[in-house]
């Protein structure tokens, strides 16, 4: 992620995003560049939206964190007048038209909406509101390393125990690489318990877990 200063390289970033069988998996690193400057090394990239709603953010800081915004109060407000939760199709549609009514002054932003409405379901978003569904995705320049791993450890099916421990290794794998990756993970599970956010001692704890044994 980079600070709104530098918004031209706007994929600075590793996001991953898996849907498992009892709900689904975000992750991100924490570090915001700007050019080859690391600005912050505590950047939250994964915002929680409802109980059942996250995002993840790739790109700029201000377009990211104002669409964040915007996102928090439609779904409050459909609440308030529905009186029923925005469904993970209808969040992720929202949010392609306000990206795509902005396309000839786009948001420097790639964009992943994940929850669980019945089934988990996860949509990637590009800066123009070009949406797909995906089992499991990754955004920002650490995406290539991250892609990696994932197609060979992600399986379809997988539980979110199974899927935490995927998702942190993925993104720990691109910060090797990917020099705008770094400082940390966020690691979030969505069910139909609500949202969880890791602490950094329990994802400390699952990297350590898998670690390759030393000869």
């Amino acid at each position: 992620m980079q600070d709104s200063n530098d918004v031209k390289k706007f994929k600075g970033t590793t996001t991953v995003g898996l849907v498992c069988s009892d709900g689904v998996v975000v992750a991100a690193d924490k570090r915001a560049t700007m050019g080859y400057f690391i600005a912050n090394r505590d950047v939250q990239k994964v915002f929680p939206i409802d109980e059942h709603l996250a995002l993840t953010v790739a790109g700029g800081v201000g377009d990211a964190q104002a669409l964040v915004r915007v996102m928090q109060a439609q779904v409050k407000l459909y609440k308030l007048e529905n009186n029923k939760k925005m469904s993970v199709g209808a969040a992720a549609t929202l949010l392609a038209n306000i990206l795509h009514q902005y396309k000839f002054f786009p948001f420097y932003v790639q964009m992943l909406v994940a929850g669980i409405d019945g089934e988990p379901r996860i949509f990637n978003l590009d800066p123009l509101g070009g949406t797909t569904e995906e089992k499991f995705v990754s955004t920002g320049s650490g995406s290539l390393t991250a892609y990696g791993y994932l197609e060979n450890a992600y399986e379809d099916g997988m539980n979110v125990k199974d899927g935490l421990k995927v998702a942190a290794r993925a993104v720990a794998t691109a910060m090797k690489r990917d020099c705008a990756s770094g400082d940390g993970i966020d690691l979030v599970s969505i069910t139909k318990s609500g949202v969880k956010t890791l602490g950094k001692s329990e994802v400390k704890k699952l990297l350590e877990s898998q670690a390759p044994k030393k000869k």
